[in-house]
């Protein structure tokens, strides 16, 4: 119904912006990145997707097309709602979920907040087939097991998932198997 929306940054909300246009401020629901992104009095331009309940009309706002898709996929897995949903995008982008879903990880899922084990699951399973590996997804090995430790020590040191990927994706090629040097090697991308 509404596709999109173009607007002036009024008000900055914690989860939510408002945008004036025509006269009239819209609430829309957007990820957390995106909320640090925009300064009050930006005319900025969002993908929504508006959704309608009962008593509730609530308006979700993305930066791309692609967002917005994997939002629209997200509701289609049983158990998952809007606010699971924008949770996902606030923790991880697109190519994080891209993956989590292609190297058979729903354990990266999991750590979203709100995301149990049996739903993340779920998640992977139902976005396999729906989700088109693109870049180097294609080729997209499965994360070795160190890898994957890698990733959950820096995500309980307190750093995202997407910092924590960024982290493994920059060691060298050539960086020693153990756990122990690549924390040293990942904890030096982040000075």
């Amino acid at each position: 119904m509404i596709s999109s929306l173009r607007g002036e940054l009024t008000q900055i909300e914690e989860n939510a912006l408002i945008l004036q246009n025509s006269g009239l401020g819209f609430r829309v629901f957007v990820p957390k990145p995106l909320i640090s992104k925009f300064t009050l009095g930006d005319f900025i331009l969002l993908q929504t997707h508006l959704v309608v309940r009962e008593n509730d009309l609530s308006l979700y706002g993305f930066e791309t097309t692609g967002d917005r898709q994997l939002f629209l996929m997200l509701l289609g897995v049983d158990g998952v709602g809007p606010k699971l949903a924008l949770s996902v995008l606030s923790t991880l982008d697109l190519d994080a979920v891209k993956q989590a879903v292609f190297s058979d990880e729903p354990d990266l899922l999991s750590r979203v907040p709100g995301v149990g084990k049996r739903t993340a699951q779920k998640m992977q399973l139902y976005l396999k087939d729906r989700l088109k590996p693109t870049g180097p997804m294609e080729k997209l090995i499965t994360m070795s097991e160190t890898d994957s430790e890698l990733l959950s020590a820096l995500t309980s040191l307190g750093y995202s998932v997407v910092e924590a990927q960024s982290a493994l994706q920059s060691l060298p090629k050539d960086a020693p198997d153990d756990l122990e040097s690549k924390i040293r090697l990942a904890l030096s991308y982040f000075q």
